[in-house]
C-alpha cells in the first residue's frame, strides 16, 4: 500500500486528474447498471413480485445480480440499424451529445471534502450549461432519423426539458444567493452547522421545484411523454437499435443518478453528516464523507423509482402548465422573498 500512495504522490498533477476521471467514469457506468437492478427490483417489490432473479447470484444471495451485464452483452450482439434516409451522420452522434454532459458533470462534483477533480469557481455555471447541452442530442436524434414519430418525440421531449430547464435555473439562483458562491465545494461548506443550516430547510420551496423539474429533466414518469401514451414508438429513439439504443438509456440513468447527488448537494449539505452538532467532532457518524453523499443520493435515486411505480403519466398539457404557470413564478416568488429575508438578515446567510 505504501508503495502505491509513494507512486501516486509523485505522479503529475495531469496524471493524477486523468486517473480520477477515469475512475469516475467507470464508477458512474457501473452505478448505471446498478441502478437499473435495483429499479427493476424495486418496482417488483412495489409490484408484490421479485424482479430480476435469474442471472447469478453472490453466494446465494442478490439473485439476478448479474442481469445487467446480460443485457449489456445482448445489446452490444444486436445490429445496428441506420435508416437509409437519415443524416447518417447526426444520426450517429446523437446519443454521444446526450451522453457527454452526464458523464462530464462530474468533473466538479465535490465527493468529499478533499476529492473533486476539477475545484472551479464557477461550477454551477459549468453544470448548468452542461446539463442544457443534452437537449441537443434528442432533437438531433429525433430529426436525422428521418421519421415523424421521432421527430414529434424529439419535440416533445425538448419542449419539456426547456421549460423545466428554467425552473432549475431558478431554483439554483436561490441556492447561489444563499451560499453566495458558485463553487460547488463552498455550497456544501455553506451549509455546515448542522440540519438546521441545511438549505432544504431555508429553501424549501426551491428543494420541492429541483426534485420535480429533475425528474422532468430526465424524462422519468410521471413525466415520460417522450414515450407518447397513444403511440407504439419509443419517442425519440424509436429508430435506434442495439448498442446505439442503449446509450440513451445509459444517459438517462446517468442523469438520474446525477441530478440525485446535486440534490444532496445543494439542499442536503452534500457530504456533511445529519450529526453534526449533535455529536462530538471526532465521533464517527459525525465525520463528513463520501459515505453520506452516497446516503443522500441513494434516497433520491430510489425516489425516482417509486414514482415511476406510483405515479399515472401527466398529459402533455399538465406537464406545460406546471412547469409554466407553476414552478417558475414559485421560484421568482421565493428568489424575492430570500433577498428581503437577507436583506432583513435572517437565515443561515445572515451577515
Amino acid at each position: 500500500m505504501s508503495v502505491i500512495l509513494d507512486f501516486w504522490t509523485t505522479m503529475p498533477d495531469y496524471a493524477r486528474a486523468t486517473a480520477w476521471i477515469l475512475l469516475v467514469t467507470v464508477a458512474v457506468i457501473f452505478s448505471v447498471a446498478f441502478t437499473l437492478l435495483w429499479e427493476r427490483k424495486v418496482i417488483g417489490w412495489i409490484q408484490l413480485r421479485k424482479g430480476p432473479n435469474r442471472v447469478g447470484s453472490i453466494f446465494g444471495f442478490v439473485p439476478g445480480i448479474f442481469q445487467p451485464f446480460a443485457d449489456v452483452i445482448k445489446l452490444l450482439l444486436k445490429e445496428v440499424v441506420i435508416p437509409s434516409a437519415s443524416n447518417k451522420w447526426l444520426f450517429r452522434i446523437a446519443p454521444a451529445i446526450t451522453l457527454v454532459p452526464a458523464f462530464a458533470a462530474w468533473a466538479v462534483m465535490p465527493l468529499d471534502p478533499a476529492l473533486v477533480i476539477a475545484d472551479i469557481d464557477a461550477g454551477l455555471l459549468y453544470l448548468l450549461s452542461l446539463t442544457s447541452a443534452g437537449v441537443y442530442g434528442v432533437i438531433l436524434a429525433g430529426w436525422a432519423a428521418n421519421s415523424k414519430y421521432a421527430f414529434l418525440g424529439a419535440m416533445r421531449s425538448a419542449a419539456q426539458v426547456v421549460a423545466y430547464e428554467i425552473a432549475m435555473g431558478f431554483a439554483l439562483v436561490g441556492v447561489a444567493m444563499a451560499a453566495g458562491t458558485l463553487n460547488l465545494g463552498d455550497i456544501v461548506r455553506a451549509q455546515e452547522g448542522g440540519v438546521g443550516h441545511w438549505f432544504l430547510v431555508w429553501l424549501f420551496p426551491l428543494f420541492v421545484v429541483y426534485v420535480i423539474a429533475g425528474v422532468a429533466e430526465t424524462n422519468r414518469a410521471p413525466f415520460d411523454v417522450a414515450e407518447g401514451e397513444s403511440e407504439i414508438v419509443a419517442g425519440f429513439h424509436v429508430e435506434y437499435s442495439g448498442i446505439a439504443f442503449a446509450l440513451f438509456f445509459l444517459a438517462e440513468y446517468a442523469n438520474m443518478i446525477l441530478i440525485s447527488t446535486l440534490t444532496a448537494v445543494f439542499f442536503l449539505g452534500g457530504w456533511l453528516s445529519p450529526f453534526e452538532g449533535l455529536l462530538a467532532a471526532d465521533h464517527l457518524l459525525a465525520v463528513p464523507g463520501f459515505h453520506w453523499l452516497f446516503l443522500k443520493l441513494f434516497f433520491f435515486l430510489t425516489c425516482f423509482m417509486w414514482y415511476r411505480a406510483t405515479f399515472p403519466r401527466y398529459r402533455y398539457d399538465q406537464i406545460m402548465r406546471l412547469g409554466w404557470k407553476v414552478l417558475i413564478p414559485v421560484t421568482l416568488v421565493w428568489i424575492a422573498a430570500e433577498a428581503l429575508m437577507s436583506w432583513v438578515d435572517i437565515g443561515p446567510w445572515a451577515k
